[in-house]
């Protein structure tokens, strides 16, 4: 077994759909960056490269590359995902925590999971997400941005 440990942050800004885990959310702002700037699925990319030293996100598909501009995250999250699987590893579990001051996550949670379990296919109870807030602290408590933490646990193919 191997672990892996993901972290990704972007600033919110107007302008630009709110997109975590694969789900739109209305809100008023949306994160910045290269891609859809998913922050949950950026995380989850880092963990799974990293639990099998792969490097990172970046490494795979830089931001100075115009073939990721706008792209779906859940794209680069498939791709991730078949790395690990070209070399005879498949998910056993997920743990994720978003940290965002707003929206509430919570009502979107159950759907985040269904399209990770899709994508990384496993079965929706190996893979957890929760939400919190930063008490008004830090980033996403005065609602500059949103961060999400992530922790992989990937096994042999049997």
């Amino acid at each position: 077994m191997r672990i892996g440990f993901g972290y990704d942050v972007h600033r919110l800004v107007e302008g630009r759909r709110l997109v975590l885990g694969g789900v739109e959310i209305p809100f008023d702002k949306g994160l910045l960056g290269h891609s859809d700037a998913d922050v949950l699925v950026h995380g989850i990319c880092d963990a799974l490269l990293g639990s099998l030293a792969l490097g990172d996100i970046g490494t795979h598909f830089a931001d100075t590359d115009p073939a990721f501009k706008d792209i779906d995250s859940r794209k680069l999250l498939r791709s991730c995902y078949s790395m690990i699987v070209e070399r005879g590893y498949r998910l056993s579990n997920l743990d994720a925590t978003i940290c965002a001051a707003a929206p509430k996550l919570n009502p979107h949670i159950e759907e985040m999971r269904k399209i990770l379990a899709s994508d990384l296919d496993c079965q929706i109870e190996q893979i957890s997400i929760k939400a919190t807030t930063e008490e008004g602290l830090g980033i996403s408590g005065g609602e500059e941005g949103m961060s999400a933490t992530v922790v992989v646990l990937v096994e042999p193919r049997s």
